[in-house]
């Protein structure tokens, strides 16, 4: 990155500082303008997380807890609906904050008087918790980090990819090989990652590229039936289309089971969930506040339209009585429908497994950096340990053998991917006992109520607070104005409210999510999910009260980040080039708290 003479001098300043102070003191470093994320790789990002297992599974599910066409076509355009608000959420809070001082005006620091710039920092909702709720000290930090170190990863997605790998296969009833295959692809992710930084993202917009495709394939093939296309098993659309789009038929006779719409939305807002990601990483992304916004509205939106035409495209081919009579997914039958054989729903199968592998090669990348920025807040065993990046097996092998004239290496967060590593192998091991449906029931759901439900409640919810206490304070500085303005958080996180509550409603005898269909007791999986909240809570009260008083010592975390104009312009964006971060247990003054 080219920088003025006064940035480079600052810069050079901080290494020299960090390199001279010990092992107490961490650098960690931005990635250079050459290796910051593009428009399209952030679209990409929301993409592959987005476009997964959810849509080719979810429909079904949801039609058969509706039993009405016309109202499982609306939660899916409420979902897409409820997804875009979240991300106008999302995108006041993450171009707003944090706020630091200009070096012309001072030094790069969080206190000081005088202006303040807004710097998009990696972290998401990490960086927004502890903006809104800010005492006591440590809380917020605690209580979302046990939950995202824990639960932050796709478990419950790499043990579906293996149940696909096998159904693929033809040999479906071998738990063994669906949790080997599991750890394999979490595994493989962190590898990819951790050896080879700019590999990881462009299989990840390769991915994103074959999913959309595969996608728009699926609707093209459905909306052919629809007309009358013959692929292998007859006209099927005519029937469907009949029987499906019915004006009079499609939303007779729907379910009145509070519990089941209660799961559904649940479901298919965590088809929509993938527009966090690249707020994860924004430290990492190119002008984010000239082309960010604009790059994952557009990518919501198309995601939205997709998801919409693909449940028609469903409908064009499969009657709803075949859908709500059996327990196969909604892609596999569509595909045994259209094509009347076994080979197509096998094909099917290994295309969902590729799509969840690119669910979970992009939430290895994005939350692995904030398991990082997690770890920069000195709360963690051996916090700089895990905070720390290091340069990339590839980029020491180019280096040597393809030396370029940049100093700046690329890196990754090697110690942040080994825990989430970590965590989501002891996932795996902790469910084995149970059956890989069950397994992949509860951890999807475990991580939905907990990272997308109560933690976007608490998000939105923040987002009118600052609205409606600190006003013009607040808006006038926002970095994004949403359209509607307090609309969009309050339409997420009463939705968000909702869920939090409605899941503990008891589902019907016929529902897909009763007792007898998951062989899960319906409040397990929310009782569990506000568990993580006291174990949270209980974290921060050992590592921020009792240890402290045991040591008679409380703990410094000094975060200073070095703030310049990117490319070197005189008013290019403010963004951060790195970081310097450093630890240390100090003796409390007398009759002061931790």
């Amino acid at each position: 990155m080219p920088l003025t003479e006064a940035d480079q001098r600052r810069v050079d300043e901080a290494e020299a500082e960090a390199e001279a102070a010990g092992p107490t003191k961490l650098l960690v470093r931005s990635p250079d303008d050459t290796e910051k994320l593009g428009s399209i790789t952030v679209m990409c990002l929301i993409l592959n997380r987005t476009i997964g297992s959810g849509i080719y599974v979810t429909p079904a599910i949801v039609l058969r807890a509706t039993n009405s066409v016309g109202l499982s076509l609306l939660l899916w355009t409420f979902g897409a609906f409820f997804g875009l608000c979240g991300l106008l959420v999302w995108l006041e809070l993450g171009l707003s904050i944090p706020k630091f001082q200009p070096p012309e005006e001072g030094t790069a620091s969080l206190d000081g008087e005088g202006p303040f710039e807004n710097v998009p920092r990696s972290g998401g909702e990490k960086n927004y918790l502890e903006y809104i709720y800010k005492d006591p000290r440590f809380q917020t930090t605690c209580m979302y980090g046990v939950i995202f170190v824990v639960l932050g990863n796709l478990t419950g997605n790499a043990i579906a990819m293996g149940q696909y790998i096998m159904q693929a296969a033809g040999a479906p009833d071998n738990p063994e090989a669906v949790r080997g295959i599991a750890v394999a692809a979490l595994t493989g992710a962190c590898l990819i990652h951790g050896l080879w930084r700019n590999g990881g993202i462009v299989l990840n917009n390769v991915l994103a590229l074959i999913k959309v495709v595969t996608l728009m394939a699926v609707i093209v093939i459905g909306f052919a039936v629809a007309g009358g296309a013959n692929l292998g098993n007859g006209p099927v659309g005519k029937d469907a289309v009949k029987a499906n789009f019915n004006a009079h038929k499609s939303f007779t006779n729907p379910s009145d089971d509070a519990g089941s719409y209660a799961r559904s939305i649940l479901y298919v807002v965590y088809s929509y969930s993938g527009f966090k990601q690249p707020f994860y990483v924004l430290s990492e992304v190119s002008r984010p506040k000239k082309r960010f916004a604009t790059a994952t509205i557009a990518t919501m939106i198309m995601i939205g339209v997709l998801f919409i035409l693909a449940n028609v495209a469903y409908l064009c081919a499969v009657p709803k009585d075949r859908i709500v009579s059996t327990d196969l997914d909604m892609a596999n039958v569509f595909f045994e429908d259209v094509f009347g054989n076994e080979i197509a729903p096998r094909v099917m199968s290994g295309i969902i497994a590729l799509s969840i592998f690119g669910n979970i090669l992009v939430m290895t990348f994005t939350a692995s950096r904030v398991k990082q920025e997690i770890a920069k807040e000195g709360i963690l065993p051996f916090s700089l340990f895990f905070a720390r990046s290091t340069t990339t097996p590839y980029a020491w092998f180019k280096r040597r053998f393809w030396p370029s004239r940049s100093r700046i290496l690329e890196q990754s967060p090697a110690t942040a991917l080994l825990l989430h590593w970590f965590f989501a192998v002891i996932l795996v091991a902790a469910t084995s006992s149970t059956t890989t449906n069950i397994a992949y029931l509860v951890l999807v759901l475990l991580y939905c109520y907990t990272l997308v439900v109560i933690v976007g409640f608490f998000v939105a919810a923040g987002v009118l607070y600052l609205r409606f206490t600190k006003r013009r304070e607040w808006t006038d500085n926002l970095g994004f104005k949403p359209w509607g303005g307090p609309t969009a958080a309050i339409i997420y996180s009463s939705t968000c409210l909702f869920m939090v509550v409605g899941v503990f409603i008891t589902p019907g005898e016929t529902s897909p999510f009763s007792y007898a269909k998951t062989g899960v007791r319906h409040y397990i999986v929310p009782a569990v999910g506000l568990g993580m909240l006291l174990v949270g809570y209980i974290y921060y009260v050992v590592f921020a009260k009792l240890i402290p008083r045991w040591r008679k010592e409380v703990l410094i975390v000094e975060r200073e980040p070095i703030i310049v104009r990117q490319g070197g312009e005189q008013n290019g964006e403010w963004v951060q080039i790195l970081e310097v971060v450093e630890f240390w247990w100090a003796a409390r003054q007398s009759g002061k708290e931790a």
